[in-house]
């Protein structure tokens, strides 16, 4: 049957009640129930025209494909889920990554599912949980480690996915990171730039790879430009903006307090500033601060604060191009990037 005489075809106009469906567009453009299905898979039997007339239709009833529907019919979920810690900084992560990725996921059949686990937790479960019910065709995971069972896992099950940040266990797979070594690097350069010499770092858990690149990063650039480290192992950028701030305070009271201070977040930033404040020193003239950070707030309250943007938004976008790539069955070494330091003052 030609795509014409299908726009013969009767269908009976579906009841009011219910959900947007095929038979609902069907019978909006008078095309049969094949012919609308095909059209919007994009088959190339079907004209451009009759195409766009469908998916203008489909989008202006709310029409969503029946997931339980298409699981049954080609074994996929048309899911993505981000797998994300309880404990993740809403402000600094969560929000931009989530607006990325569905940037990318909105021209795509995919959509997203977050699934939260608490630290507390087996940071396996929630993996275990999609590959062994099937609820996504692919995942993205956070806080990235060394040797990270996760990756180990789904790399065993030849699932798709994407990590943000890097794993050091001689095993090649997606992921996106921003360059933490040159961030360390940077900061200590741009402190000594200002005459700092005695220089601080609130650097991430010790456990996370992004860690030991800010460090590495943090110990070149001191060697290079000739400043030394004040040591600050008490707190790590996990630990509660309270117990950072006081940790701060104790070390700017002592004798050997730090002049230039570097935070590996910008809400690890403010506790700095609140502690080298509650000490009596001023920032930008006893002490000097470079932060990361991956929005503007920090410049609003703080302008002394020297700032270099991670960009969180660019790794969403780049995480679901990648898991996506990975899906379709693109080569695991071309779905690698880095994002490096953008400067903003």
């Amino acid at each position: 049957m030609t795509e014409t005489a299908k726009t013969r075809t009767v269908v009976a106009a579906p009841s009011t009640d219910s959900r947007p469906t095929l038979k609902t567009i069907a019978f909006m453009t008078g095309l049969g129930i094949t012919t609308v299905s095909r059209a919007l898979k994009n088959a190339p039997d079907i004209g451009a025209e009759t195409k766009e007339r469908v998916r203008l239709v489909a989008a202006q009833v709310g029409y969503h494909p029946n997931r339980a529907g298409v699981r049954l019919r080609t074994g996929k979920t048309n899911v993505i889920s981000l797998i994300l810690s309880l404990e993740e900084e809403i402000i600094g992560l969560t929000s931009p990554m989530v607006v990325g990725i569905s940037e990318i996921l909105a021209s795509t059949q995919y959509h997203l599912v977050i699934t939260p686990y608490s630290a507390r937790s087996d940071p396996l479960d929630p993996v275990r949980y999609v590959l062994d019910t099937g609820a996504a065709d692919g995942v993205i995971i956070s806080r990235t480690e060394p040797k990270d069972p996760r990756v180990a896992l789904m790399m065993e099950r030849n699932f798709p996915f994407g990590t943000h940040g890097r794993t050091e266990m001689g095993l090649t797979h997606p992921y996106h990171d921003f360059d933490n070594e040159r961030f360390g690097y940077d900061a200590v350069r741009r402190l000594v730039e200002r005459g700092r010499r005695r220089i601080m770092l609130l650097h991430p858990p010790p456990y996370l790879t992004y860690h030991l690149h800010m460090r590495a990063g943090f110990e070149r650039g001191l060697r290079d430009f000739g400043a030394i480290a004040v040591p600050f192992n008490n707190v790590d950028l996990d630990n509660s903006l309270a117990d950072i701030r006081e940790a701060c305070e104790a070390v700017m009271r002592g004798p050997d307090a730090p002049d230039g201070v570097i935070s590996g977040s910008g809400g690890g930033a403010v506790a700095l500033v609140a502690g080298i404040e509650a000490a009596g020193r001023k920032l930008a003239r006893d002490v000097d601060m470079v932060s990361k950070q991956s929005n503007d707030f920090l410049n609003w309250l703080r302008p002394e604060v020297i700032t270099l943007r991670e960009d969180f938004r660019l790794a969403g976008r780049e995480l679901a191009k990648a898991v996506i790539a990975r899906i379709e069955g693109r080569s695991i070494g071309e779905l690698q990037t880095l994002s490096f330091p953008i400067p903003q003052n």
